[in-house]
């Protein structure tokens, strides 16, 4: 297959999970473990999760790492810049058309009867992916101790980036205790996260803009709702934004699909119109990028390294339980009546009994049926 294919095929595939990328990060990694795992071939299981654990020692969203990962490996530097974009503009026109209809109307639409089935259908889709990528990567009783303590500590509110060190490093542990020898730990490349303030600005220029969202492209771990946080320290409390704006931003970052640093493009466009809009997307997702393509190289190495696999396969481990951690909160909030109920149950088993189903129709599925349930 020549370049011109690979990148072709690249495209394709990110554009239509940037459509169909519902539910947040542990959804979108999800369907992509489907596509470019079980039905593409293009990854091994083994270096998809490798590729998870190094996604998530980096700041930035998850799923749009993983993207820009994949297409890396699959097209080379092209590669990871057509999957990258082609996985985020989905988002951030459909977020900017909700910006623009929320500007000229101070309100937006009612698309909630849509969203409503969704979300459970979603639930099943993260299941039928992990199962697979948790078979793999408990290779051991110390990872499936280690995945058990990580998702305790998911469940109690730890932070992702905590747990994924002192999941590798409890692992070094274990293994310098089994083998009765010392790995130095400074073989590791180690993870810093710094803050920087930013002054409290009454009027913002995009020059503001771009470098408010830069920095919390570049040092924000976590999920959307680390995010949000970050955004109301930023815009809200420095008057930029009212809270109403933000919590409105919120809700069109969760009902719309891809990533929900997307939230950043109605946002900016609040702020500074079509320009800031355009500025404060460009700023969140840039270091996503550089990231990528400074660690992607090092993911082979770390594998051949036997400090770095042992740390590896703990930090594989430590994602798939935070994973699980995610999906049995999404279900609390999700699976509030007999509805969500059903749909929910069905899509299991559609997604478990029918493995070569394509996720697609199990989004739409969950989305007509919700639409219909509603209507009784």
């Amino acid at each position: 297959m020549d370049n011109k294919t690979e990148i072709k095929d690249i495209a394709q595939l990110f554009l239509k999970l940037g459509f169909i990328g519902f539910g947040g990060p542990a959804a979108h990694i999800a369907m992509m473990q489907e596509e470019v795992v079980s039905k593409r071939k293009w990854l091994s299981e083994q270096h998809f999760l490798d590729l998870i654990g190094a996604t998530n020692l980096i700041p930035g969203p998850n799923s749009t790492e993983m993207a820009i990962h994949i297409g890396h490996e699959k097209g080379g530097w092209k590669g990871l810049i057509v999957a990258g974009l082609c996985f985020i503009l989905p988002a951030v026109l459909i977020t900017g058309f909700f910006a623009w209809l929320y500007k000229q109307y101070g309100q937006l639409p009612n698309i909630q009867p849509f969203i409503y089935g969704v979300k459970p259908a979603i639930i099943a889709i993260i299941l039928s992916a992990i199962f697979p990528l948790a078979k793999k990567s408990v290779k051991s009783k110390e990872l499936l101790l280690i995945g058990l303590l990580v998702l305790i500590g998911s469940l109690f509110g730890i932070g992702e980036l905590q747990l994924m060190l002192g999941s590798g490093i409890l692992a070094l542990v274990f293994a310098a205790i089994r083998s009765k020898t010392h790995i130095k730990l400074t073989n590791l490349i180690p993870v810093t996260i710094f803050q920087i303030s930013t002054a409290s600005l009454i009027t913002i220029s995009n020059t503001n803009l771009f470098w408010i969202f830069l920095k919390i492209g570049s040092v924000l771990y976590g999920s959307g709702y680390v995010l949000f946080a970050f955004l109301d320290t930023e815009l809200v409390l420095t008057g930029l934004l009212s809270r109403r704006q933000l919590i409105d931003a919120i809700a069109v970052g969760q009902v719309t699909p891809g990533p929900v640093f997307s939230s950043v493009t109605f946002l900016g466009y609040q702020i500074n119109g079509f320009s800031g809009a355009i500025i404060s997307t460009i700023a969140i997702f840039i270091p996503s990028f550089i990231f990528v393509a400074l660690l992607n190289p090092l993911v082979k190495k770390m594998r051949s390294s036997q400090s770095f696999s042992i740390f590896l396969d703990a930090v594989n481990v430590a994602s798939v339980a935070v994973i699980v951690a995610v999906c049995y909160d999404m279900s609390k909030e999700v699976i509030t009546d007999w509805r969500t109920l059903l749909i929910a149950i069905l899509s299991i088993g559609i997604t478990f009994g029918y493995k070569k189903m394509n996720s697609a129709f199990v989004v739409l599925s969950g989305s007509i049926i919700g639409y219909l349930l509603t209507l009784f």
